[in-house]
């Protein structure tokens, strides 16, 4: 079981003192959360270790200043250090500063745990590229965000706590509707929306094809009643801005009433 803080019995009076930042006090104890307080070790540790035996994830963590100076996660805790850790800056390029991250995503990606089955859906339906199945097991979801630089959501502290994740976000809201705010805030996401440029089913990209390609495959009213069809090259699943779409629409509306860019 970890310790919130390592065991001193022995007479080691060594000890560093931490600040987190912004949501990073999200995972702390009440007392701890937006201040400054003494962290006791023993032994030899590394700034990874320590972070992560305080329950915070280090794929939520961007920077790191040690002293007023970046270090990275392998740099060992020394007397007296005083540590500044801050969450991750998906939308802003610190890779100059930065000791931790090779570079920001421009482009998210993500790939989706699989108790997160309806924000995986929204977020598809906004446009955005999101793997998902409700059978991944975590080892194949940290080689999938490994092998394709995809970024973990997830509500699992545990499944982001592993040296091969480099990109990951801990969902906090239960409530799905919620859960698409918090990504699209977290993710600077709200220029990027597309909707009907994904196919929600599957993922891929959806292509707009004429009605007369689809004339043995909709129903003939259908195919006379609207102008624009798109076809998921994958799955073959055809779209139209049909009733469903329309419902769609009205809820990345509501998504959008919380874009601060819009207040």
């Amino acid at each position: 079981m970890k310790q919130d803080t390592p065991d001193i019995s022995n007479g080691n009076n060594s000890k560093v003192s931490f600040r987190f930042y912004a949501e990073l006090n999200d995972f702390l104890r009440i007392e701890r959360r937006q201040e400054v307080f003494d962290y006791p070790f023993h032994g030899p540790l590394t700034i990874r270790e320590a972070i992560e035996s305080l329950g915070i994830p280090h794929t939520n963590v961007d920077l790191v200043l040690v002293n007023g100076q970046p270090v990275d996660f392998t740099r060992k805790l020394r007397n007296n250090d005083f540590i500044s850790v801050y969450p991750v800056f998906e939308t802003f390029d610190i890779s100059d500063i930065s000791k931790i991250r090779r570079s920001p995503l421009r482009i998210p990606r993500f790939v989706v745990d699989a108790h997160l089955g309806k924000l995986a859906k929204y977020l598809r339906i906004m446009g955005f590229d999101s793997l998902y199945r409700n059978d991944y097991r975590d080892d194949e979801i940290r080689f999938i965000a490994s092998l394709q630089h995809r970024i973990i959501l997830t509500r699992d502290k545990e499944l982001l706590m592993s040296k091969k994740v480099n990109h990951g976000y801990y969902v906090r809201s239960v409530v799905f509707k919620e859960q698409v705010v918090e990504v699209l805030n977290k993710f600077d996401l709200y220029s990027g929306i597309k909707p009907l440029s994904r196919c929600i089913i599957c993922n891929h990209k959806l292509h707009k094809v004429s009605v007369a390609s689809l004339s043995d495959k909709i129903n003939p009213e259908i195919g006379s009643s609207f102008d624009e069809f798109f076809k998921c090259r994958n799955c073959k699943k055809i779209y139209w801005k049909g009733s469903h779409y329309k419902r769609m629409s009205q809820y990345i509306e509501q998504f959008l009433l919380y874009n601060p860019g819009k207040l």
